[in-house]
C-alpha cells in the first residue's frame, strides 16, 4: 500500500467533516501532517476524478463534490495503490535450470494478484461514509472477514 491512497482517504475525510466549506491545501496538509506539496499532488487526481472540485482564487481551495455513502475505498485503492499489493521485484531466473527459480516469479505473481484481489474486494465494501463513522466511534469497529464476499 502506498501513502497517496491513505492522504487520499483523509483529504476526503478532512473536507467532509467541513460540510461544504472551503479548505486550502496548507489546512489539509497539516491535517494530513505532510507537506501541501504532496497534499495538492493527491488532490489534483481526486479533483480529475471528480470526488472534489478547486475554488481558485485568495480564498480558494477544496471541497468535497462527491457523497461521503457513494466513495468506496476501492474506487481509492484503484486511483491510488493498484498493484502495490506485491513486491516490484520478485527472486529468481526464468531461464535457471532450478525448478524453484525458474516458476517461482509466475507462481508468486499469482499468488500477490489473488491476494490483490482480496484487498480491492475488502475495500469495495467499505464507504467514505462507514470510515466517518468509525471516526466517530474512535476505531470500536474493527475488521470483520464475513465482510469479504
Amino acid at each position: 500500500m502506498n501513502s497517496e491512497f491513505t492522504i487520499a482517504v483523509h483529504c476526503l475525510l478532512f473536507l467532509g467533516v467541513r460540510e461544504g466549506r472551503i479548505a486550502n491545501s496548507e489546512d489539509i496538509a497539516e491535517s494530513v501532517t505532510t507537506h501541501p506539496a504532496r497534499v495538492r499532488k493527491v488532490l489534483s487526481v481526486l479533483r480529475k476524478h471528480k470526488y472534489v472540485t478547486t475554488k481558485e482564487g485568495a480564498h480558494g481551495g477544496y471541497m468535497l463534490s462527491s457523497s461521503p455513502c457513494e466513495v468506496r475505498l476501492g474506487d481509492l485503492y484503484r486511483l491510488f495503490a493498484f498493484g502495490s499489493f506485491g513486491p516490484h521485484w520478485r527472486s529468481g531466473d526464468e531461464n535457471s535450470n532450478c525448478v524453484v527459480s525458474s516458476n517461482i516469479k509466475e507462481v508468486m505473481g499469482t499468488i500477490y494478484d489473488g491476494g490483490e484481489l482480496v484487498v480491492e474486494q475488502y475495500l469495495d465494501s467499505i464507504t467514505l461514509e462507514e470510515v466517518q463513522k468509525r471516526l466517530t466511534d474512535k476505531g470500536k469497529i474493527r475488521f470483520d472477514p464475513n465482510e469479504i464476499t
